[in-house]
């Protein structure tokens, strides 16, 4: 056994896998959030702002004469300065017939020591030695005005995958987050007491499913029986409940009805609209063509609950590790980078249009608020406070001594309340074995809560595909 761990650890570090997430986040996932940003960029009258390709570099100092050199990490320790890297942003702006295109720095990002961006990055056992570190420091973590912080692994409900459990009412309900960007918008499916099959998200609940279905798209009742799968009583009398809804139009009017939306035909229907295609699944997509894969998914997801409420097929066990994510640093910093990028450029757009309104002459690149962004960034890592009303994501490296250190390294956070009492969350499970340490666990209100990763344990990072080419695939191999 411990020659195995040995060649193991020869080839892999301890960190390998938030290294390896930190890595994906700067080669990938930072231009696709420009890329989805950029999307949503709306043009203002006469001006047009465009984004394009997005470079990190590597951690760099400027010294008091304007001198510029590589920084590393015993310096940012010794000269309490943060190991960050300049991010570089191409902009294209348009005002009328004038065009302007310029590389704006756009923040300071703190770079993972021993990532790909680090300037120790390569080091053999020497060099390390020769710059002042320690050759068995796994790295994997952050410095932050000299002081060094760990971001810990966040265990968390999948995305985008069904589960039925008993609400806190004691009722089988199906529930899921829908994911897309930064939309999490949470979904739940029951049947009330009178027997209506009810769906809520977002801030809208309780509003009848069938209708909901009908507006999507899916008119014919047969439609949705041979979707379902299943002809119980139940979803009879829901049919025929509604059965005088014929028209998508007449669906969505009374399903705004339910959601309080009022005014002229062609208001309502815009207004229902937007919303249904922002915040119902989001994950399946967000615009008109969608509509009809979500009122299918839809019809999936009752099936899936009536299996549990009319065939006593047993809940989905929402502890099996099947149902859970340990979200690594690349997808925190993609929460966080996201929102904060969003909002330097909706900032870059009101001073944009306050200039145009005076009529002033001015460079594109004053609009840039490069310290903004870094500050909001530096501040989440710094106090642990992210995205999502999520706090304790960040702590102190504890170096009392190496062991420590690297029990630190693995840690697993979960974000449900300490005081609650969560008795199925802070179990041991089957599911754990191989993947989470059965002992390393704290006492007290903490317990079962925060736990390690198991010593050969590895975490995937999600892969990027293209999901049209993917289907078209599928589809060219037989799927129907």
């Amino acid at each position: 056994m411990k020659e195995v761990i040995r060649k193991y650890f020869e080839e892999y570090s301890i960190v390998e896998s938030n290294i390896r997430s930190f890595n994906e986040f700067i080669d990938r996932r930072l231009q696709l959030i420009v890329d989805d940003l950029n999307k949503s960029i709306v043009k203002e009258g006469d001006v047009d702002l465009r984004l394009g390709r997005i470079t990190v570099g590597k951690p760099t100092i400027v010294e008091a004469d304007g001198s510029q050199k590589l920084l590393l990490p015993y310096e940012a320790r010794l000269r309490k300065l943060t190991y960050a890297s300049p991010v570089n942003l191409e902009i294209n702006l348009s005002r009328g017939s004038e065009k302007e295109f310029f590389n704006a720095q756009i923040c300071k990002l703190p770079i993972m020591v021993k990532s790909k961006n680090c300037n120790l990055f390569g080091m053999d056992r020497e060099k390390l030695i020769e710059n002042f570190e320690d050759p068995a420091d796994p790295g994997g973590y952050f410095i932050l005005n000299g002081n060094e912080r760990v971001l810990v692994l966040v265990e968390d409900l999948a995305p985008n995958q069904p589960f039925v459990e008993r609400d806190s009412s004691g009722r089988k309900a199906l529930r899921l987050f829908s994911e897309r960007g930064s939309y999490r918008i949470p979904m739940n499916i029951s049947e009330s007491k009178e027997g209506e099959l009810q769906i809520s998200f977002t801030r809208f609940k309780n509003i009848p499913l069938i209708p909901l279905i009908k507006s999507l798209g899916l008119i014919r009742d047969v439609d949705i029986v041979n979707l379902i799968g299943k002809d119980y009583d139940s979803l009879i009398v829901n049919l025929y409940e509604h059965v005088q809804l014929q028209k998508e139009d007449d669906a969505i009017m009374f399903i705004a009805d339910r959601m309080g939306i009022r005014g002229l035909k062609a208001e309502v229907i815009e207004r229902y609209s937007a919303r249904v295609d922002s915040f119902l699944l989001p994950h399946i997509g967000t615009s008109k063509e969608h509509r009809l894969a979500k009122a299918r998914t839809l019809c999936k997801f009752v099936k899936q609950l009536l299996l549990v409420l009319k065939e006593s097929r047993p809940e989905d066990d929402k502890d099996h590790y099947m149902n859970k994510r340990v979200r690594l640093a690349g997808e925190l910093f993609t929460d966080l980078f996201r929102i904060n990028l969003s909002i330097l450029m909706r900032d870059m757009q009101h001073s944009l249009q306050r200039l145009s309104k005076k009529k002033k002459i001015y460079s594109a690149k004053t609009i840039v608020k490069s310290a903004l962004l870094s500050r909001r960034i530096e501040s989440a890592i710094a106090t642990g406070n992210w995205i999502g009303e999520r706090k304790g994501l960040t702590q102190n490296i504890q170096r009392t001594n190496y062991l420590d250190l690297l029990s630190q390294l693995q840690r697993v956070v979960s974000l449900l309340p300490t005081e609650q009492e969560n008795f199925k969350a802070r179990t041991l499970h089957p599911t754990h074995y191989g993947r989470l340490c059965p002992i390393e666990t704290p006492e007290g209100t903490s317990i079962g809560l925060r736990k390690n990763l198991a010593l050969l344990s590895r975490v995937s990072v999600p892969i990027a595909i293209d999901e049209e080419a993917l289907i078209q695939d599928l589809k060219n191999m037989g799927m129907k």
